[in-house]
């Protein structure tokens, strides 16, 4: 019995010491002997830095202050001494800093090995006794820096902040208590050493909001976007470069990235860590020798790029090399191999000259975007050190991988993706378009292939891009995390991240179909040409698709908190709602041009559509940019995406083009055609409507199951024998025979002391059959009443294919048509009948 305690109590201790997935929760509000007190009533926390932490760790340890703030409404003490305390203490630092770390681990309390020699690692651990007078405390230690930061984010995380909590307005749920479970968590290292984000494209939606809210993209608005990289476990960044230029723009923007712990590099054609508009406001603008092209104008170039490593000297970047022409361009035509080849050559002895040390010293990455890939295809050399960063098509879709039979080259392999795209044949920036099944399934292949040094990715305006973002960073962290069969997982997860549990699943299947439906033809792309009206309802089928995702989204948006409703808004409702009213926009023109084209009076009901949808979408966008959270988002949606007339957008969107049709020129026959086995007419779409001196019909709105009734007034005016007052329809019959046409009736009873309503119907001026529909009614209950319809069938022939024109006319007051449907074979049994047969002239 002793020796069975004594192996369970080893077998505890392995079982809590032994690492574990930090992505396992390890934050609970349950008490419990298995757990460690962070926060309850009576007990404030206390987070313990070293004096000469580093600046970046202390930043992220005072967001760490703030965070259990935000949950508990206490705000814990930071100490810089261990004092005697059975208050709650996490314990933060870095091993080989000479830190409070580095002390557990000469104790023994911390298996060094867990860190030393790693790259970007951290562990969270609790540990019985640290140090004299400490009872028990959890520590955060890193392998170095980043491995820090990214552990007390970590913990930030699981107590209840969300990365997105600034970028999304995502709530931080109030927890009066909040325990530890015991043990150690890591992530372990990084897959891929570089993980990062591209702001491009960045007008006007980011410019315009960054300006407003931080007087543009400076420091103040950079701290806010390396925030949230480290939150997720991010290190890497091509800052925005539309008119912008990061070094320039702000003097603190480069000692803020290297102070938080975030490489900087540069754009794909931007080299030697400078912006294309450093070039323009310093050597274009003072009419120095301005060509940029190195077989021309090598001095001022080689000059010009020894400025931007001077200037950057100092912190942790990754240096892009090579050259593409002014404004992301190809090279002037005949650009040769050797003249990229020893562009590259000078660039790195610009470097040396510069660091002082070798080339290979200094981090450097060469894009093969778009030519320069076939450029490297022919032969072209690179150097062994440098990075070779593929990139894909810009949609998406990789273009170059390493062959895996042939050497790796030396300094490893990169990949520049796209969630967002300026270019032809036409511009992606507005919303997002990227499954993340398409996004793993690719950068998987990538993976396999042996890209793991940068994995960049173009985000535009960095929203709405959230939930992409947050996937591509997951994954390039650890990409055998995943597979063909948990990516919805990680969705829920994700959604319960920002909403909670309760409604992440329904959550979870919005954020799962509506790139998936953006994938099938981008809002930029779209127009009213691009499915087909005629074939299979495939228009009408997108546009419900839509519609009914719109609709799941705004149910939940009811149920959901009201804390919760800005940050649905962004993540979720917004994107769904917008883009199916785009849909129904451009289906509304479609209408309008095939019934304009027949000169059909209801094209002008879909001209008013078009633009009452386009309106929404302005009052969409408004609501957006000014009227949720407190009118932060300003410009955020200010991005065309309306009337497209090129591969680049406008500055605002367009209406699309809509036609009307005056009374005088519409052309009212219409012809409905027999298909699938059966006709089904709306009652008011009749090519003919015979009136008398006393007597007209009428369409009432809105009547009955499906879309509108007619009648004739005066009611209490009854036809004479001589009284023609009749309606006619055009039919396009495919087969003939004996057919059974059913008439939709309101369910009206014989007001008229039981005689009963009746009515002639008939083909083609033949002698009509008279039917009485009602006069038989005495009272009893019957499902006329409960189903709010007469159904009325009669037997009518028709001898050949072709048209044919069915006559029904009424013989009293108060008789409703709502609808007709002729069974000539094919018509199945349906509570309201088929839709409406195809209309033709």
């Amino acid at each position: 019995m002793k020796a069975l305690s004594k192996f369970i109590v080893t077998l505890a201790a392995v079982c809590i010491f032994s690492p574990l997935k930090a992505a396992e929760p390890f934050i609970t509000a349950e008490k419990s002997a298995d757990a460690v007190v962070l926060k309850e009533k009576s007990l404030r926390l206390s987070l313990f830095v070293n004096n000469g932490t580093d600046k970046g760790i202390l930043r992220a340890v005072n967001n760490l202050q703030s965070d259990f703030e935000k949950v508990t409404g206490d705000k814990p003490a930071i100490l810089n001494q261990i004092v005697s305390t059975s208050s709650p203490l996490i314990i933060i630092g870095t091993i080989g800093t000479n830190s409070a770390i580095d002390d557990l681990i000469k104790l023994k309390k911390i298996d060094g090995k867990e860190l030393k020699g790693k790259n970007e690692k951290f562990i969270i651990q609790s540990i019985k006794n640290p140090f004299k007078g400490v009872e028990e405390a959890v520590i955060i230690a890193g392998s170095d820096k980043r491995g820090t930061i990214y552990g007390i984010y970590e913990l930030s995380r699981q107590i209840g902040v969300s990365p997105w909590y600034y970028w999304a307005d995502v709530p931080v749920e109030h927890k009066e208590n909040l325990y530890f479970k015991k043990g150690m968590y890591t992530d372990g290292e990084p897959a891929v050493k570089y993980r990062g984000i591209f702001l491009n494209d960045e007008a006007p939606a980011l410019s315009g909001w960054s300006k407003a809210s931080f007087g543009g993209f400076n420091s103040q608005f950079y701290e806010k976007v390396f925030e949230l990289l480290l939150r997720l476990k991010a290190n890497y960044m091509w800052p925005a470069m539309w008119g912008n230029a990061f070094y320039d723009d702000d003097v603190k923007n480069g000692p803020l990235a290297n102070e938080m712990g975030i490489v900087m590099g540069t754009s794909h054609h931007e080299p030697m860590a400078l912006a294309q508009q450093d070039w323009k406001r310093y050597i274009q603008k003072n009419k120095l020798q301005n060509v940029w092209d190195y077989s021309k104008n090598k001095p001022v170039l080689d000059e010009f790029w020894k400025t931007g490593i001077e200037r950057s000297m100092n912190w942790e970047k990754l240096v892009t090399v090579g050259m593409r022409g002014d404004g992301d361009e190809a090279m002037t035509e005949g650009t040769n191999i050797s003249l990229l080849e020893n562009i590259v050559k000078n660039q790195r002895q610009i470097i040396e000259k510069i660091t002082k040390q070798k080339a290979e010293k200094t981090p450097q990455v060469w894009a093969l975007y778009k030519e320069v890939q076939e450029y490297f295809d022919q032969g072209m050399k690179v150097p062994d050190d440098v990075i070779l960063l593929f990139c894909d098509d810009n949609w998406g879709n990789v273009r170059k991988l390493p062959d895996p039979v042939k050497p790796m080259h030396k300094g490893g392999y990169g990949i520049y993706y796209h969630f967002d795209y300026v270019g032809a044949p036409r511009n992606s920036k507005w919303i997002n378009i990227s499954p993340i099944q398409r996004v793993w399934e690719q950068m998987s292949l990538s993976y396999e292939h042996g890209v793991d040094k940068v994995w960049i990715v173009n985000v535009g305006d960095l929203k709405p891009m959230e939930f992409p973002i947050s996937f591509f960073l997951d994954m390039a962290w650890n990409p055998k995390q995943f597979n063909s069969k948990n990516l919805f997982e990680f969705t829920e997860n994700w959604a319960a991240q920002q909403f909670g549990k309760k409604q992440a699943k329904e959550i979870a299947d919005l954020l799962n179909t509506y790139p998936r439906y953006n994938r099938r033809i981008t809002p930029e792309m779209l127009n009213s040409k691009t499915f087909s009206l005629d074939n299979y309802n495939e228009f009408e089928t997108v546009v419900n698709d839509y519609k009914n995702l719109a609709l799941d989204a705004y149910r939940l948006y009811d149920e959901i908190p009201v804390q919760y409703k800005d940050a649905y808004f962004q993540l979720v409702l917004y994107p769904i709602d917008a883009c199916s009213n785009l849909y129904e926009m451009y289906f509304a023109q479609a209408k309008n041009r095939k019934l304009a084209d027949g000169k059909n009076i209801l094209a002008n009901d879909y001209a008013d559509k078009v633009k009452t949808y386009f309106a929404r979408d302005s009052i969409l966008q408004d609501k957006y940019n000014n009227k949720i959270a407190g009118g932060k988002w300003t410009h955020m949606m200010d991005q065309m995406r309306i009337g497209y007339k090129s591969w680049h957008d406008s500055p605002k969107n367009i209406l699309p083009d809509v036609t009307y049709i005056s009374e005088k020129d519409a052309h009212t026959s219409k012809t409905f055609k027999e298909r699938n086995g059966y006709v089904s007419i709306e009652a008011e779409h009749f090519s003919k409507a015979n009136n008398s001196d006393k007597i007209h019909w009428e369409v009432i709105p809105d009547f009955g199951k499906t879309k509108s009734g007619i009648t004739t007034f005066p009611q209490n005016v009854y036809p004479n024998e001589t009284e023609n007052v009749f309606v006619e329809y055009e039919i396009d019959f495919a087969s003939s025979g004996e057919f059974s046409v059913e008439l939709l009736l309101a369910p009206t009873l014989n007001f008229n002391s039981n005689k009963g309503l009746r009515y002639e119907i008939s083909f083609d001026g033949e002698k009509p059959q008279l039917v009485n529909f009602n006069g038989h009614y005495r009272g009893e209950l019957g499902k006329w009443q409960a189903e709010q319809i007469i159904r009325s069938s009669v037997k009518l022939s028709i001898q050949k294919q072709g048209k044919h024109t069915l006559r029904f006319r009424v013989l009293e007051p108060g008789i409703v048509l709502q609808k007709i449907l002729i069974d000539t074979g094919g018509l199945l049994p349906s509570f309201l009948g088929p839709p409406e047969s195809e209309i033709i002239d």
